[in-house]
């Protein structure tokens, strides 16, 4: 598969998948004889992995180096590799309660807009 599908099909741009390449986010994808990129399934399981990882808030530095870490293959980063997962598990949920929270203040000022944000953005347009 070409990177035009690849990106279709993963729904990243094909600037990204480039870039991942390149960084090491993903290894080397094949190539045809003529040098185009084919991906295969490894490929875009990686770009899967990648992306999802991303979405979750990881850094693309914190995604090389839990990447190099599997590549390691080496049982004794097992322990930093979870801690590495934990940690950007735990931003999430602390990402996810500031969006309840956020949200919940939201549906409190749209629930009391005629008693309190009518009068609020009144003031923000007045010159009193």
């Amino acid at each position: 598969m070409n990177i035009k599908k690849a990106a279709e099909t993963t729904k990243l741009t094909a600037d990204t998948i480039r870039y991942y390449e390149r960084v090491g986010i993903i290894g080397a994808v094949p190539r045809l004889e003529n040098g185009i990129r084919d991906f295969d399934e490894r490929s875009l399981t990686q770009l899967h992995f990648a992306k999802i990882m991303r979405n979750a808030g990881m850094s693309i530095e914190a995604l090389k180096q839990y990447i190099d870490l599997i590549y390691e293959d080496n049982e004794a980063t097992i322990p930093a590799r979870k801690a590495m997962l934990v940690d950007a598990a735990d931003e999430m949920d602390q990402k996810i309660n500031d969006l309840v929270v956020a949200r919940d203040y939201l549906r409190s000022k749209v629930d009391n807009y005629y008693g309190h944000m009518r009068d609020m953005e009144q003031k923000l347009v007045s010159d009193e």
